[in-house]
């Protein structure tokens, strides 16, 4: 008899592991590449590293640093993004709450009429609730009980399933970093582009005016016949096509002074700035430090990481649904036909505790499809880490090189407005003395405005060189 009863036990227990032990295995993951030990092989491995100054230390322009401070304060991406951390904490609760009893409490009430002629029927006509008094018809039933179920957690499927959802959520955080970090290096940029925009406009009204100038020039020649309706002309069109580019400067202006708004979370405002002498604007000295810094001051890098760990441990998860759950239901709560009877103890008490241990055994597919996702899904993760950590270090790599490369072409083009401007007056003074014609002047004024242009265009360009390798080397957000 013992031994019967033993069966009972082992013959499902058996089926369950022979179950468990059908599970596939989990697929492995390739080991990830180690990043190269300098940005530059021709220079030292200096650990000091520019991403760790803060960015109200790394920008100097307090006008600048205020604009910071506005969209940090405003941007609706960024707000958008804190709702997304909000909403991964509360799946971390979700995700606890499993590992728990659920416990909840219900009152009902009903009543039946049962034919005579059943064996219900016939049982209750034969029973007394007391002697001399009958159970009543129709029969009551009112019922106040406390319910429990709870999984019990021996796979760890719902605790990495717990793991997985802290894991997004710190991922989560990180992604609020990096878009910090591309909300200040995209504030500054616009910002150097439009100190830039102002210095042109102040360029182009220059070189009107001594357009102009030379216009008025050519007119008093031409009626002492010393020039014709030619270069008048000609230098009229000149004049006219660097007022053109004005206007189309102003409205450039406008355009980057919404875009600084736009970030900012305000509507069209003139943007705060000091339009004072652009060209002497000095870019940060930079400090790349080494590659493997990247790794834990860049955020989107430490964001790919976090979610590669959440799409382990979802392998995991979808793994343990081949093995057997236990489940174990209980209830407690009063039970009777008569209020009057309801809590009357212990002939009104109900109770019952139950376990259940099952396991899926036939028409697996679900199952199967799940965790070969889960599979995909963690490959899919480690690939895009892997990416993100090759794009940042290329992204570094290449803005040290911009900058060191606009640092010696700035320096020539220096040179050249300096060799233009005297160009200038030296047309200018032949042009008077009928040593040089109307043209020579006009091409001279014309490679001076754009000279100055390009030099202009070059310093914006090492300026923002500086902030984008500033984001690129993972600072602004600490």
């Amino acid at each position: 008899m013992h031994n019967k009863k033993s069966y009972k036990y082992i013959v499902p227990l058996g089926i369950c592991l022979a179950v468990a032990s059908c599970t596939p295995a989990i697929a492995p993951l390739a080991e990830t590449k180690i990043v190269p030990e300098s940005f530059d092989k021709s220079k030292g491995t200096d650990t000091t590293n520019t991403s760790t100054t803060p960015w109200r230390t790394y920008f100097k322009d307090p006008n600048l640093v205020n604009l910071i401070d506005t969209a940090l304060k405003n941007n609706q991406e960024l707000q958008i993004t804190l709702q997304e951390i909000e909403i991964a904490k509360n799946d971390i609760r979700v995700k606890k709450g499993l590992l728990l009893p659920s416990v909840s409490v219900g009152a009902g009430a009903g009543i039946e009429k049962v034919g005579r002629y059943t064996s219900q029927g016939a049982g209750d006509a034969s029973t007394e609730i007391k002697p001399g008094k009958e159970m009543p018809d129709p029969l009551g039933d009112l019922k106040i009980a406390a319910y429990a179920h709870w999984e019990v957690d021996i796979w760890k499927k719902l605790r990495n399933s717990k793991k997985a959802a802290v894991s997004r959520y710190l991922s989560t955080v990180e992604g609020k970093n990096f878009v910090i970090t591309n909300l200040i290096s995209e504030v500054a940029d616009s910002y150097y582009e439009l100190l830039a925009l102002d210095s042109q406009l102040e360029i182009v009204r220059k070189t009107i005016e001594l357009q102009s100038n030379a216009l008025e020039v050519v007119k008093i020649q031409k009626e002492a016949a010393r020039a014709t309706e030619l270069a008048v002309q000609k230098f009229q069109a000149e004049v006219l096509a660097s007022k053109s580019m004005e206007f189309d400067i102003l409205q450039n202006i406008k355009e980057t002074e919404n875009k600084i708004n736009f970030l900012l979370g305000q509507y069209p405002q003139e943007i705060k700035r000091d339009k004072g002498n652009f060209l002497n604007l000095m870019p940060s000295v930079i400090n790349s430090g080494i590659p493997s810094q990247l790794l834990a001051n860049r955020p989107d890098i430490k964001q790919a990481e976090l979610e590669l760990e959440a799409a382990k441990l979802d392998v995991k998860v979808a793994r343990a649904e081949f093995y057997p759950s236990l489940d174990i239901t209980a209830a407690i709560g009063v039970n009777a036909f008569n209020p009057s009877y309801l809590f009357t103890l212990p002939e009104s008490l109900l109770y019952s505790l139950a376990g259940d241990l099952a396991a899926p055994l036939i028409n697996r597919n679900a199952i199967k499809a799940e965790y070969s996702s889960a599979n995909a899904r963690q490959l899919q993760a480690l690939y895009n880490y892997e990416r993100t950590i090759l794009n940042a270090y290329l992204e570094v790599s290449s803005q040290l090189s911009k900058i060191n490369n606009l640092e010696k072409s700035y320096d020539l083009k220096s040179q050249q407005v300096v060799a233009m401007n005297r160009s200038i007056d030296i047309a200018g003074d032949l042009f008077k003395s009928a040593k040089a014609d109307y043209f020579e002047v006009l091409m001279t004024q014309r490679d001076a405005l754009e000279s100055k242009l390009e030099l202009i265009d070059t310093k914006k360009e090492q300026l923002n060189a500086s902030v984008l390798v500033y984001r690129d080397l993972g600072g602004g957000w600490k």
